[in-house]
């Protein structure tokens, strides 16, 4: 077995301010979205788009920008939703207490849509060419947030067999080994739908296939990484022994492999 290697989740302290490797991973996140969304602007079909007007960098850091904003507001409100509805609808005012953590990535997701659509709303482009410029440049920042998650030794895995070569014992957990669920999803949702999701958009596709793949293949990955994933303790496992996340991915897996039968239609162009 191995044992969690304690990681200091304060990168930097200058005196009172201190730098977390949480929020560097976040910054990763940001960066790696950039740079891919403007090798995107550069490939076919995007290099190509005339109307309203061609991709231009000012274009993604926009879109970056409110992707953020989607993001942070829609994962609050994804979490106090989905998770813990009724503790926030008794105390209200705790829906503004993101110090204390609880964030959901399905609630970031729809906030990222709707951010999606204001943006392609203003500019005039169709909301679909929007989606799958961004999809293929998510799962690297998914990669770096499983990151953070693992300095800071939080969302452990369920018990493992202490056979398993990478078992690891969290001491915030208990004694006992679990699966690093950490670097599953790292591996997973992460590095793997990157590459996959990368190498498919390459080529022409229906307008809204690739976002569709995403949906789909994210949905997919996350439902069976969350077999190794602990549920959380407040929640447990629902119906069907599944846990929360995995019933928030069957719409989202379902509404993926809609969109993607629905871009087979379309044509393989902008």
């Amino acid at each position: 077995m191995l044992t969690y290697p304690h990681i200091d989740p304060v990168a930097v302290q200058i005196g009172p301010l201190a730098v977390h490797w949480y929020g560097l991973t976040y910054l990763v996140a940001f960066a790696l979205f950039y740079a891919l969304a403007r090798v995107r602007i550069r490939q076919q079909p995007f290099a190509g788009v005339s109307m309203p007007g061609p991709w231009t960098a000012r274009d993604v850091e926009d879109l970056l920008f409110m992707g953020v904003m989607g993001a942070i507001l829609g994962g609050r409100l994804g979490y106090c939703l989905f998770y813990k509805p009724e503790f926030y609808a008794a105390h209200p005012l705790e829906v503004f207490a993101i110090w204390k953590g609880g964030m959901s990535f399905h609630g970031g997701m729809l906030g990222t849509i709707a951010a999606m659509g204001l943006f392609a709303k203003l500019r005039g482009r169709r909301f679909f060419e929007v989606a799958d410029l961004v999809a293929p440049c998510v799962p690297t920042g998914l990669a770096a947030g499983r990151v953070g998650n693992f300095i800071n030794g939080e969302l452990w895995g369920r018990l493992a067999d202490p056979s398993l070569p990478w078992a690891m014992v969290f001491p915030q957990a208990g004694a006992a080994p679990r699966h690093p669920s950490q670097i599953y999803q790292f591996l997973l949702e992460g590095l793997l739908l990157f590459v996959l999701l990368w190498l498919y958009a390459r080529k022409p596709r229906g307008l809204g296939q690739v976002s569709g793949a995403f949906l789909f293949g994210y949905g997919l990955l996350r439902f069976v990484a969350e077999y190794f994933r602990e549920p959380d303790d407040f929640l447990g496992l629902l119906a069907m022994n599944l846990s929360m996340g995995q019933w928030l991915c069957v719409p989202m897996m379902a509404a993926g492999l809609l969109i993607w039968l629905w871009g087979r239609k379309q044509p393989r162009h902008l």
